[in-house]
């Protein structure tokens, strides 16, 4: 009897380490599965940041002193380099996820907890980069000349105040589900592939 139970103990072992292998390699992934998607997801984040103030210059060669001394392309700049440091913290986190064995499921669901924290700290940082670029825009048109900034100036205070609150809201419920979209769904679907682990 006692021989039986350790055979059955026996399969049940292996059963749960090959599901585990499964499931590790279907994480591990290189061009597909959730840590792949997110890998893809902050690269691309870092490539965008980091052409970005870049098109804005290459935009004003004819007047290139324009953009170097305008305080909003200044804070511009900043905001994409807080992005691309942030994006890649997250990427190297998302990388030590797909070097890792089946045997360090918690060291596993700490990163991915870590990364669900942090995308909930960049839905918020980018709320708070918003309000202080629009706050930017009502206050250079008193510190620096810019013909656009003076058009847009020029235009009621309702009807100004109207667009950033629209801009807001757009941000509010569109910006949440991108980033859903493009971070949230694969830190779910690791969840639930981690919670199937033994």
């Amino acid at each position: 009897m006692e021989l039986d139970d350790l055979k059955q103990t026996w399969k049940q072992s292996e059963t749960n380490k090959n599901i585990n292998t499964d499931i590790m390699n279907m994480i591990q992934h290189k061009t597909y599965g959730p840590v792949a998607a997110l890998k893809k997801e902050f690269r691309k984040q870092i490539i965008v940041m980091c052409l970005l103030p870049l098109l804005l210059i290459f935009t004003n060669l004819d007047d290139i002193s324009k953009p170097l001394t305008s305080i909003l392309f200044w804070a511009y700049v900043l905001l994409c380099a807080g992005i691309v440091v942030f994006a890649y913290f997250n990427y190297r986190i998302a990388n030590r996820m797909s070097v890792m064995d089946e045997s360090i499921k918690p060291n596993l669901e700490k990163q991915v907890n870590t990364l669900e924290t942090r995308i909930q700290w960049k839905i918020i940082g980018l709320r708070i980069a918003l309000i202080f670029l629009i706050v930017l825009t009502e206050i250079v048109p008193y510190i620096q000349h810019y013909s656009m900034l003076d058009k847009w100036h020029s235009l009621s205070p309702f009807i100004r105040f109207s667009a950033y609150a629209a801009l807001l809201l757009f941000q509010y419920f569109v910006g949440r589900k991108v980033i859903y979209r493009k971070f949230g769904s694969h830190l779910v679907y690791l969840k639930d592939l981690i919670r199937e682990m033994d």
